[in-house]
């Protein structure tokens, strides 16, 4: 990488000296080296002979396979007449003795450039592989102009220099079929190269040609290419193919694009890079990144998808690392007017006027509805003048989506967060619970603004939030739901922008009453009365607090991602390597191994895990051979899963979610009958009396999910608790948008009258803009650890392309932190307490701080002493002995 210092020292380090890059613009060159019209690198201040320039190639080289290094090198003419130059290998391996392995060296006269040439093969892979160059003797700058690494191809033939030299390159072979089909090879299939198909009409998008995998009998089948040495860890890539599907009778097709990776210890991965939908019209643009943490031993890119059958076509494949996007701005939004009410007429005073009818339902005003604003918005606004009384009737519907609306495109400013509000009611034609939704109509989109289910006559507050993100040309607002034949009725329908600085003032407050302590630190010792005075400074090593995030075994691969994880984390969660479906795939074929070496990595660094999960209820997250069981069957396997997790891990994790979504699936209560959720918590609490026992669901804050609104949350955990489940923790996923802190504060009140521990299991939040995401984890970061129900936070997931979704990531895939990594250590470090001052005439010092471990340091006449001690939670004032 960086072959010839075009970009500086990027990747390249000097090794205990220093270095620089001159360049033929710079003007700074001298003698023979000034005529170049390059750049070349200068290694100086050296004081040893092994000191010079180095660069991590692992993952860029592998074992069995000869490669060639040139380098053009020279030395400074402080030398008296020659100097060697030495090329060497640094093999670092976990378990044993790191190794050098000599390339080669050659003798430099000084002001003059020569060419070094070497060879070297590896019999295996070295956790690490550094190369580096050596060998001038102490205080003789070594000059470096450009070095190359390159192997032979597959075939043996021509060199390829461009792997180990510069990732900006593409770096598949042969991508657009130029050189016929070498290169390319068929997983499962055949492929064949074509000019034109279909009796002319498909012809290439660009260049002459394209390649067809054909005969495909699985849908896995397609085109690959070994990208092995060619493809580095730790730097992201982008991947762009030109595809198209043939044949079968089939018109459109997903198809995907796939890494197969197998590790050194012949473990396989299979990372999902893109997929886009194709069709047998016209070619598409299949785009997408990936990101290799470890150094593998073989890595293969394929395409695959469509069903057996359907020919997939390639035109060209591009996979070059990726450009680093700049982070869009924070955006710049004038005139927030916070509070004020977007909704023409809201109050009816205007009988009707700025509504019409969605459909041909009727509309008409009526009188009799609540005259206090809804609670949620109570709380965002605080006393206002009470509500009209009068509400909108909607009358004659024929479908659910039919009731009343407004156009609101040219009120609604983009990135600013909108809470909705408003009470509902139905008619008395209901038959059952209905669900009632404030919907947004964003150009062909619908946007969700909030839902709730009613079950009787009654007004029902309904609330929730969302923020437009790009500039839509309509927007319309719209309440709907009921069945069709129900009347509807809404009242004070309000959508303002919220004021989060607000919000976070009055948290701030809320935090300070319910995670922090008065602390009292009372010295004892000779010569106690010589103290008054004396500098205190207390400073709080860590918040005792749980923040966790989700981990992967891919992940750990990455040292770079164990580090920000070690360092920031004080809790973990896996993300698939405790799930039934990775740990059984097939009946019998267990695989612990990955779960292992997560929850070793974690007891190593003492990072609390928790136990995610036990079962899935969602008949999509459970494996086929699980399906095809009878209910005897499938009864014993259940209690096997039980008896080999629980006993295994006995006693290692703090937390189980027990049975994973059950307001949201029901695959082992159809099939076991309903005492079999909580029966699985029974047999689970038996297993290992140790860990809390959690429900765990999503869309429970938001308020825009009727099956998981707190009610019913609260109804299932009471349901399971009266058949004698020990449900000992209530967990909330929290994959969330555009929140907004009453709404989430709302439920956590609700939730928090089960006494039980509240967690956010899952917590992430998405926006392209990485201000805007920092915005909105730090409402949900705030209103969680100022809520005295809630007990930890869990993100899902930190690191990019190593998250569920989209642009929910804090740290880049090549390490660099963003706006919300950086809204997230900020917070971490506003929750931190420090306290200086003085020892008062009782030999006392007092101050008030989070809950955590903290150092004080006193400094005497004679010494300085330091104490560690823990501040937990409690009511009174907290009293801390120190003897001097």
């Amino acid at each position: 990488m960086n072959h010839d210092f075009f970009r500086g020292l990027d990747s390249w380090h000097p090794n205990c000296c220093d270095a620089f890059v001159v360049s033929s613009e710079s003007g700074n060159s001298e003698g023979l080296f000034a005529k170049l019209g390059s750049n070349y690198a200068v290694v100086t201040n050296r004081k040893e002979c092994w000191q010079g320039l180095e660069q991590d190639i692992t993952g860029r080289v592998y074992p069995g396979t000869t490669y060639s290094v040139s380098a053009r090198v020279g030395v400074s003419s402080s030398v008296q007449s020659f100097a060697d130059v030495l090329a060497t290998l640094k093999l670092e391996y976990k378990d044993s003795e790191t190794s050098y392995l000599f390339i080669g060296r050659i003798s430099a006269p000084k002001d003059q450039w020569v060419n070094f040439e070497g060879t070297f093969s590896l019999t295996t892979l070295p956790d690490r592989v550094v190369f580096y160059l050596e060998g001038p003797s102490p205080g003789v700058d070594l000059l470096i102009e450009s070095v190359v690494i390159s192997y032979p191809n597959i075939s043996g033939t021509d060199t390829i220099t461009q792997c180990v030299t510069d990732g900006d390159e593409n770096i598949i072979l042969n991508p657009k079929f130029e050189d016929g089909l070498n290169n390319w090879s068929g997983r499962g299939c055949k492929i064949v190269l074509h000019d034109s198909m279909g009796d002319g009409k498909i012809t290439p998008l660009s260049g002459k040609f394209f390649a067809s995998a054909t005969e495909r009998t699985q849908s896995w089948n397609g085109i690959q290419q070994e990208i092995t040495a060619r493809v580095q860890r730790k730097r992201a890539y982008e991947v762009t193919a030109i595809v198209r599907i043939f044949g079968n009778n089939v018109t459109s097709a997903d198809v995907r694009a796939t890494l197969w990776v197998q590790m050194p210890d012949l473990r396989e991965q299979y990372i999902g890079i893109a997929h886009s939908q194709a069709t047998d019209k016209d070619w598409v643009n299949l785009q997408g990144k990936f990101l290799l943490n470890g150094s593998p031993k073989r890595v293969v890119i394929y395409l695959e998808g469509p069903p057996p059958g359907t020919d997939i076509l390639l035109n060209s494949l591009v996979v070059k690392h990726a450009a680093k996007v700049p982070p869009s701005p924070p955006p710049v939004i004038e005139k927030s007017d916070f509070g004020v009410n977007i909704i023409t007429n809201s109050g009816l005073t205007d009988g009707t006027n700025g509504w019409f009818p969605l459909g041909n339902c009727t509309l008409s005003v009526a009188t009799g509805s609540p005259h206090i604003l809804p609670p949620m918005a109570r709380e965002s606004l605080g006393v206002l003048e009470p509500l009209s009384g009068r509400y909108i009737a909607v009358t004659n519907r024929t479908q659910t989506w039919m009731g009343p609306a407004q156009i609101i495109t040219d009120k609604l400013k983009l990135y600013l967060t909108y809470q909705v509000s408003a009470w509902v009611r139905i008619g008395s034609m209901a038959n059952g619970p209905q669900n009632v939704n404030v919907a947004l109509g964003v150009d062909s989109q619908w946007v969700n603004g909030g839902q709730i289910q009613i079950n009787d006559e009654r007004w029902y507050e309904i609330g929730g939030s969302f923020r437009i993100e790009k500039k839509p040309a309509k927007v319309m607002v719209y309440v709907q739901g009921p069945a069709s034949g129900v009347d509807l009725m809404v009242a004070g329908l309000q959508i303002f922008a919220v004021d989060r600085e607000a919000r976070f003032r009055y948290l701030k407050r809320q935090t300070d009453k319910v995670r922090k302590r008065d602390v009292i630190l009372k010295f004892s010792g000779s010569g106690l009365s010589s103290l008054s005075g004396t500098a205190v400074k207390v400073r709080q090593m860590q918040n005792t607090f749980p923040f966790g995030t989700c981990i992967s075994r891919m992940n750990i691969d990455n040292e770079d991602f164990v580090d920000f994880f070690t360092k920031n984390f004080n809790w973990a969660v896996f993300g698939n390597e405790l799930k039934w479906y990775w740990t059984e795939p097939q009946q019998g074929n267990f695989n612990y191994r990955d779960a292992d070496e997560l929850l070793k990595l974690c007891e190593s660094h003492n990072i609390q895990t928790r136990g995610h999960c036990i079962f899935w209820e969602v008949d999509g997250a459970v494996q086929s051979w699980v399906k095809a069981l009878d209910k005897n069957d499938l009864a014993t396997a259940v209690q096997n899963r039980l008896n080999g997790l629980l006993t295994r891990y006995k006693g290692k994790f703090k937390h189980y979610d027990v049975n994973n979504e059950m307001l949201h699936g029901s695959f082992y209560q159809d099939r076991l009958g309903k005492d079999i959720r909580a029966n699985m918590f029974k047999m689970a609490s038996q297993l290992d009396p140790s860990p809390i026992l959690f429900v765990n669901d999503y869309h429970v804050e938001d308020g825009c999910d009727t099956r998981s609104c707190p009610e019913k949350y609260i109804e299932h955990m009471l349901e399971l608790q009266g058949q004698g489940a020990q449900v000992g923790g209530i967990g909330i996923q929290g994959h969330i948008d555009s929140p907004v802190g009453p709404v989430v504060c709302s439920a956590l009140d609700e939730l928090g009258v089960m006494g039980l521990p509240i967690w956010f299991t899952e917590l992430d939040v998405s926006s392209q803009n990485e201000y805007v995401r920092a915005d909105d984890l730090e409402v949900m970061l705030r209103e969680a650890f100022a809520h005295p129900s809630v007990d930890g936070v869990m993100l899902w997931g930190f690191w990019e392309l190593f998250m569920s979704r989209d642009n929910a990531y804090l740290v880049n895939a090549e390490g660099d932190l963003n706006e919300a990594g950086k809204r997230y250590l900020a917070l971490k470090t506003e929750w931190l307490s420090h306290a200086r001052g003085q020892i008062d005439g009782q030999g006392q010092f007092g101050f008030r701080g989070f809950h955590g471990t903290y150092e004080v340091e006193i400094g005497t006449a004679s010494k300085k002493v330091s104490k560690t001690f823990v501040v937990d939670k409690g009511e009174t004032p907290l009293v801390v002995s120190i003897s001097l």
